[in-house]
């Protein structure tokens, strides 16, 4: 597992920058119903896209939260007093306080189900009547373009996909939220290059592949043998899916 506090600094340039930042939140605010004022971003990171739902509708008040301190300092330079330092598991936010809730590039890296299924329910509880979450699903297979880069993958080690959109659905409904929409964006400048890739793995990007060990050498020396090591390919396609707290 990465260490999003170090990766603070460079993590925008390495994960497609402002061109996917501008697709995801068109695609969150795709979601917004029309009147929403205030808007918790959960997980924001570095706010590279919390500053741009912040920025597109006159009235919009949108208040970032993030556990790791680098990409909180980063959110708040970017919307001075408007980011918490928090754990997503247990908001620091009273109940009903906000017209909507957003998750993006968050389910995905919960330790566990009940972790996912925790943060499903802080997200819903402060939502008032009314309110929509916001969240990405089914991150992993996304990046599954069908590419040389994912034959040579496809025999690594996995573990369970945490968002998977049915199991995030059942927890919504668990916690009283109903659906109430999906979009998908493309992710911009994140297609994957074979070099692009063996850095990612050498830095524990892949969850199951430890860097250092064997198991992962073997893959990076797989990966290094296949043509146009910068060309990346295809970009990955995300899915959003929006969930209604009744009134």
């Amino acid at each position: 597992m990465l260490d999003y506090d170090k990766e603070a600094e460079r993590y925008d340039a390495s994960r497609g920058g402002e061109p996917r930042a501008a697709a995801a939140a068109e695609a969150v605010l795709g979601l917004l119903p029309d009147g929403t004022r205030r808007l918790l971003d959960v997980a924001c990171g570095t706010g590279i896209v919390t500053r741009r739902l912040a920025a597109a509708r006159d009235g919009l008040c949108v208040t970032g939260v993030d556990l790791a301190p680098g990409m909180a300092r980063q959110a708040a330079a970017r919307l001075p007093g408007a980011v918490v330092l928090a754990d997503s598991r247990r908001l620091p936010i009273r109940d009903g306080r906000f017209d909507a809730a957003s998750s993006v590039w968050l389910l995905h890296l919960a330790p566990t189900a009940e972790d996912v299924r925790t943060i499903v329910g802080e997200c819903a509880r402060v939502l008032r009547p009314g309110g929509v979450y916001i969240t990405t699903v089914d991150k992993a297979a996304a990046h599954n373009v069908g590419s040389d880069i994912d034959a040579v993958l496809a025999s690594r080690p996995r573990r369970p996909a945490r968002d998977e959109a049915a199991l995030v659905e059942s927890y919504a409904l668990d916690h009283g939220l109903v659906p109430a929409g999906r979009a998908r964006f493309t992710g911009r400048g994140q297609g994957r290059s074979p070099r692009r890739t063996i850095a990612d793995l050498r830095r524990g990007w892949f969850v199951a592949l430890p860097p250092g060990g064997a198991l992962a050498d073997g893959f990076a020396a797989r990966l290094a043998e296949l043509p146009d090591q910068d060309r990346p390919r295809p970009d990955p396609v995300f899915s959003l899916r929006a969930f209604r707290k009744p009134e």
